[in-house]
């Protein structure tokens, strides 16, 4: 049925039909001629894939509440964000952000600074005491959680929100796992995880600390638990067998740091101190000792800069409070008045750090080894069904171990080890424990295509560059634990937020609309959308051409 204002215009062209046909280009004229039937191939709308929602492991739709925030709808943005990660003011601060090496937005000037925008909105959640939106019912199932740390409260959260009893049996005197016992405070402030975690156990979830599980089976059993999931941390740090008269003077970076939060007194390094490894932790402590008082920390790395797993930001942030790094270094050997034995190395033709016989001397009031963490699996080792391997345990698609009911994430399988995978983990089993308790199969809804930046049309978006973070002067960085990296207000939150180019998914720039030289682009009204009407288009692809986010497909038409 033909509306109104369409009859109108057939009407008026026929009054004028006088001109020849190829040149009836009168506005609106369009539609007085049904031109679809000349197409072999016709646009469709469709919802690609940000690429910072595919790189996000706790699975945030990413967009979704920046597009919230961007309309200053900040308590939307934060419930968009509750329904993947729980804890956006820790995650705006403790995570990787590998969401901002995949943005598109790299390629116009620089990326969106997404995790500054979550943690403005976190802590705006913390300050005006925003609580998750959930409507489940009781499930009358009760599930154990054995590890408080990121995963574990994680998998709590979810299995809350679908309605199922939980309890959480944590080891140590308080929660937070390795965001309390591996991140020191300057990078993530205390107050902020016991904030995020007091509003997680305000859902109804039970938590009993310095309760550590010997006996997993009979804790299900004794508390009548219908399913448990482990996400124990990796506390125990690896050694190597370093001679030395002295063993006082080496240190592990895992106690250290978990010292400076159980200990009634900092851990005593002394005034020069040395931390053998390459990651974050190794980082984090060699900061931490600056902050304790040493005049110099000297970071030990067998390799190049190329092959430290710290990440740049930190690296940056230590050269710039004083810490020194030795690359191509390993140690030997250390006496007992503190002098350690180092051996230079050099790279080979594959890149690998070879020795080349030379040694010099470093002086130290003691070493720290920074060289990675396991986690304590022994408690495991009797169960039936389940298999450990370097340290893990093994789990299958579902995150389920080889003994019925009992599932494990986090530290514990293989994995790379951040809060954001972690917390990804716990989603996952969540939604996996949920399934199995109702003898069901869970399976995530399929993905989209990737909405890469040759998808795009860049013209459209002009430059703004990225707003930087306030931070501590380096002067109180290393005499003070108080934040180093501030926060945005918002107004930066707000503009930051608008530098989404909205990757793969319709925003009613009415582009389309405008640029259709057929008038088939049909406007269905406010967060509606468009539609095509496919008698009129002629399959001209200008649509797909003048759409900034590639949110418009050409497909074959069907013959």
């Amino acid at each position: 049925m033909e509306n109104k204002k369409t009859l109108n215009i057939k009407k008026d062209i026929e009054k004028n039909i006088k001109k020849p046909f190829a040149i009836t280009l009168d506005v609106g004229s369009s539609l007085a001629n049904e031109t679809g039937s000349w197409r072999n191939e016709k646009p469709v709308f469709l919802d690609r894939l940000p690429p910072c929602n595919e790189a996000c492991p706790a699975g945030e739709n990413i967009q979704a509440w920046l597009y919230l925030a961007e309309e200053k709808d900040y308590q939307g943005a934060f419930q968009e964000i509750m329904k993947n990660n729980p804890m956006p003011a820790i995650h705006g601060r403790a995570c990787y952000h590998p969401c901002e090496t995949a943005c598109n937005r790299k390629d116009v000037d620089s990326a969106v600074n997404i995790h500054a925008v979550e943690r403005f909105i976190g802590d705006q959640a913390i300050e005006k005491k925003w609580i998750p939106e959930y409507n489940m019912k009781s499930s009358n199932k009760t599930v154990l959680i054995v590890g408080a740390g990121p995963s574990g409260l994680s998998a709590a959260y979810h299995l809350t929100r679908l309605g199922h009893k939980v309890t959480i049996y944590e080891a140590g005197p308080v929660a937070g796992g390795m965001m309390s016992f591996g991140i020191p405070a300057y990078r993530l402030p205390r107050n902020i995880i016991e904030a995020e975690v007091k509003r997680i156990l305000d859902m109804g979830i039970e938590l009993k600390l310095n309760h550590k599980v010997d006996d997993i089976q009979y804790e299900m059993k004794t508390g009548n638990f219908d399913a448990c999931f482990i996400a124990i941390g990796a506390h125990l740090a690896k050694r190597i067998n370093i001679p030395t008269p002295d063993t006082s003077k080496i240190l592990d970076a895992a106690g250290v740091l978990r010292e400076m939060e159980t200990g009634k007194n900092p851990p005593k390094l002394g005034r020069r101190v040395v931390i053998y490894g390459g990651g974050d932790t190794a980082v984090d402590v060699a900061r931490t000792a600056k902050r304790l008082g040493a005049e110099e920390t000297i970071i030990v790395y067998r390799s190049g800069r190329e092959k430290m797993k710290a990440h740049d930001f930190e690296v940056k942030e230590a050269l710039e409070e004083g810490v020194i790094l030795n690359w191509l270094t390993t140690i030997k050997e250390m006496d007992d008045s503190g002098s350690i034995k180092v051996e230079r190395m050099e790279l080979d033709a594959e890149n690998y750090p070879q020795p080349t016989g030379k040694f010099d001397t470093i002086k130290a009031d003691s070493m720290v080894l920074a060289l990675g963490q396991n986690v304590d699996t022994s408690f495991l080792k009797n169960i039936p069904g389940i298999k450990i391997s370097d340290q893990v345990v093994e789990v299958n698609s579902s995150m389920m171990t080889g003994y019925p009911g009992l599932f494990a994430g986090g530290d514990m399988v293989p994995s790379e080890r951040t809060i954001t995978v972690a917390v990804g983990h716990g989603k996952k089993a969540a939604n996996q424990i949920n399934a199995w308790l109702f003898s069901k199969t869970y399976s995530p809804l399929p993905k989209h295509e990737i909405a890469s930046f040759d998808k795009l049309n860049d013209w459209y978006y002009t430059d703004a560059p990225i707003t930087v973070q306030p931070q501590l002067d380096t002067i109180r960085r290393q005499t003070t634990f108080e934040e180093v990296l501030g926060g945005l207000d918002g107004s930066n939150a707000l503009y930051e937020a608008r530098r989404c180019l909205s990757c793969g998914n319709c925003f009613e720039c009415d582009n389309c609309y405008g640029v259709c030289p057929d008038n088939a682009v049909i406007k269905l009204g406010s967060g509606k959308r468009f539609e095509f009407n496919y008698d009129y288009c002629k399959g001209c692809g200008i649509c797909v051409k003048e759409c900034p986010c590639g949110a418009i497909k050409m497909v074959p038409e069907e013959i």
